[in-house]
């Protein structure tokens, strides 16, 4: 793999933001196609979120920024823009990894301020995309919190989460621990387009599967609802019925946004993929970043019948983000971030 060969000294291409956070090398290798790896010493592990943001959490830890899962529709896209990049084909290409996240982590938790509050991953880029395979960052960082007493909840669309099960359930008797899981399209050719980078839906309703055979809650975001292609009742039934049957306990169904650099990315993708569609985005979201309330409560109301059809209970307060529901600023944004 010859990861060890590639150092900061060549002229890889790295920008000036890496430098501001502590570039260590970029590294490239054969088996993550068109990925670079740049490995950074982070300063700090936690992220304390504004309180303007009015999220339902207060802390963050992510890993990683940028993400290969390459989702057309990401909302975390714009804040690789901090880095000097782009928020289109470099976040899903140009992906920085914390590498002593978890150290910088246990020092921070063992601060005699430190309350224990709930701290989320995955609400920025994805704690189990590829990378998290070759790096190896959440074990560490699961241990951390759980060998000081602090609770979080994990977001993710990544199956690679089954290799921590075991820390997970023995965490989760220590703390409380919530787990989700992100599945918004059942359609496996939609999927494909959509959501290139990402595990099949058969994929992670097998993960659902395996975190109940676990011992523990599973959370489903069934988010976002993609108007045109994922909000009809036949497409939410037939999803909403897998799931269940996947044995989730829990499911949040919410619409589409397109905040910042995020739009312009997903529109350029509608118009080469369903050309028919783009009148109808841009009417929907003409006024903003979010689709209109008439919309939220039509959808709203197809979705209630078919949860209690299904016998999935609504979301618990757990922290995880729902952006189209919640505003969040470009400083809460930022925040989250390092």
């Amino acid at each position: 793999m010859r990861w060890a060969g590639q150092g900061i000294d060549v002229d890889d291409g790295a920008l000036p933001g890496l430098q501001r956070i502590g570039l260590i090398r970029s590294v490239r290798t054969p088996q993550f196609d068109g990925i670079t790896f740049h490995e950074v010493l982070c300063k700090s592990a936690l992220n304390k979120i504004p309180a303007a943001s009015m999220l339902p959490f207060r802390y963050t830890v992510n890993g990683y920024r940028g993400c290969s899962h390459a989702c057309r529709y990401c909302f975390a896209r714009p804040t690789h823009e901090y880095l000097d990049f782009d928020s289109g084909r470099d976040f899903d290409t140009q992906v920085v990894v914390k590498t002593n996240v978890a150290d910088v982590l246990r020092r921070e938790l063992r601060r005699p301020s430190w309350t224990r509050e709930t701290v989320a991953l995955g609400t920025n880029t994805d704690p189990y995309q590829r990378a998290e395979g070759r790096y190896a960052l959440m074990p560490g960082i699961i241990g951390a919190l759980t060998d000081f007493g602090t609770p979080f909840s994990i977001l993710t669309k990544g199956t690679l989460l089954r290799r921590d099960l075991p820390l997970l359930t023995e965490a989760a008797r220590r703390v409380d621990v919530s787990v989700a899981v992100s599945l918004a399209v059942g359609d496996a050719e939609l999927h494909s387009l959509v959501e290139p980078g990402t595990p099949s839906p058969e994929a992670r309703l097998g993960l659902i599967s395996a975190i109940r055979s676990a011992g523990l809650s599973c959370h489903v975001m069934v988010a976002p609802v993609l108007p045109g292609l994922t909000d009809s009742r036949d497409h939410l039934d037939d999803l909403l019925g897998r799931i269940a049957a996947a044995g989730a306990t829990s499911a949040t169904v919410f619409g589409l946004h397109l905040r910042g650099s995020t739009r312009g990315w997903f529109m350029d993708w509608l118009a080469r993929t369903y050309p028919d569609l783009v009148g109808e985005y841009r009417r929907l979201y003409r006024r903003g970043a979010y689709l209109p309330p008439e919309y939220r409560a039509e959808l709203a109301r197809t979705v209630a019948p078919l949860m209690a059809r299904h016998r999935l209970a609504a979301a618990p307060r757990m922290a995880a983000p729902a952006p189209s529901v919640v505003p969040v600023t470009a400083g809460s944004l930022q925040a989250t971030l390092f």
